[in-house]
């Protein structure tokens, strides 16, 4: 029987905020009333409070049917910025990976730039039909690939754009896909950015390779000298990031020199009818689209404007972390779906 819900309705909550200000860039919100705890120690109030489930006899439900069903049947699909990488670094917010990239001629970051600011406005108005949007999508993200090439980018600027950037992973992220990759659980990890990016920040970030984690994104083509040429297949932007874009998806190693080969093909992922999904906005959800998923559990990182959105997280996800929490909570969820008793 499916467990799947179109939309989880909250009942009879009152939540109850206080704040601490606790420097000078960023509040952090202490949630007092509706908290549920995953993997946190029960005298440990800080902890405890970055933690919000809006319907505990649901999400105890989809736990027992992943379980039940097994590690076979699981797969996790993950966002990359500002879900698996912090949101503040040393009290500054954290690049993306689609902000950390620096060309050698700047005259092509401001041309990039001036597409963000005339486009970006569009992806979210609320005036325009999905149709057109996705249109613009389209032009801005072609615009933008035009532009990496014909500023002749290289493989050793996005190396150096990295060793530059002020970007890192939350504690707990190497944990995660250790546990997964040994019980051969497939991790898709879904950007509108660029592949080769991604890459090279869980190279140079964490140091290894993981068997099981792909990444479904935009793909670079570079030539013999390391220089940009093309992109390979179908541009995947922010309109139609998900499981639909599956053939985009190439295994981390292949990058990173691991011959072996990936645990999974595309198609047995497809068959892989849980999901666990990682992310910090509530469009990620779209990530599973293309795949007809039993049982789903929405895990959603709520880094900013925590008043403004917590309640429609809640209603959205199944469970909320706050305060650009670390994965400990997370890793102790997946130890519990994965466990036989």
């Amino acid at each position: 029987m499916s467990n799947r819900v179109q939309g989880t309705i909250i009942n009879n909550i009152s939540p109850c905020f206080t704040t601490v200000r606790k420097h000078r860039f960023t509040r952090r919100v202490w949630f007092n009333s509706y908290h549920y705890q995953i993997g946190m120690e029960r005298n440990d109030i800080s902890k405890a409070s970055e933690v919000v489930v809006g319907d505990r006899e649901l999400l105890q439900n989809k736990i027992a049917a992943i379980r039940s069903a097994g590690p076979h049947k699981l797969q996790v699909i993950a966002d990359f910025d500002r879900t698996l990488t912090r949101y503040l670094i040393n009290g500054q917010t954290g690049q993306s990976s689609h902000g950390l990239l620096r060309q050698e001629n700047p005259e092509f970051d401001a041309k990039r730039q001036q597409l963000y600011e005339y486009y970006h406005p569009l992806e979210f108005s609320p005036t325009i039909q999905i149709e057109e949007k996705t249109k613009l999508m389209e032009e801005w993200w072609g615009k933008t690939h035009a532009l990496l090439i014909e500023g002749g980018l290289t493989y050793d600027a996005i190396k150096q754009s990295v060793a530059n950037a002020t970007i890192a992973f939350r504690e707990g992220v190497v944990e995660l896909f250790e546990f997964l990759e040994e019980r051969d659980i497939p991790v898709l990890i879904f950007s509108a950015g660029l592949a080769d990016i991604i890459e090279e920040v869980l190279r140079q970030k964490l140091h290894r390779s993981f068997k099981n984690v792909k990444i479904v994104s935009n793909r670079m083509v570079f030539d013999s000298e390391g220089r940009l040429v093309s992109f390979k297949g179908k541009t995947i932007h922010s309109l139609n990031k998900n499981e639909h874009a599956l053939d985009m998806a190439a295994p981390l190693h292949d990058r990173l020199g691991d011959i072996d080969g990936s645990t999974d093909d595309n198609a047995s992922v497809k068959r892989r009818t849980n999901v666990l999904l990682l992310g910090d906005h509530i469009g990620d959800l779209g990530m599973s689209d293309g795949l007809n998923y039993e049982t789903r559990i929405s895990v959603a990182f709520l880094n900013d404007n925590i008043e403004k959105s917590l309640r429609s997280y809640s209603k959205a996800f199944d469970v909320v972390y706050l305060n650009d929490a670390p994965m400990w909570g997370l890793v102790k969820l997946v130890s519990q779906l994965c466990s036989a008793g």
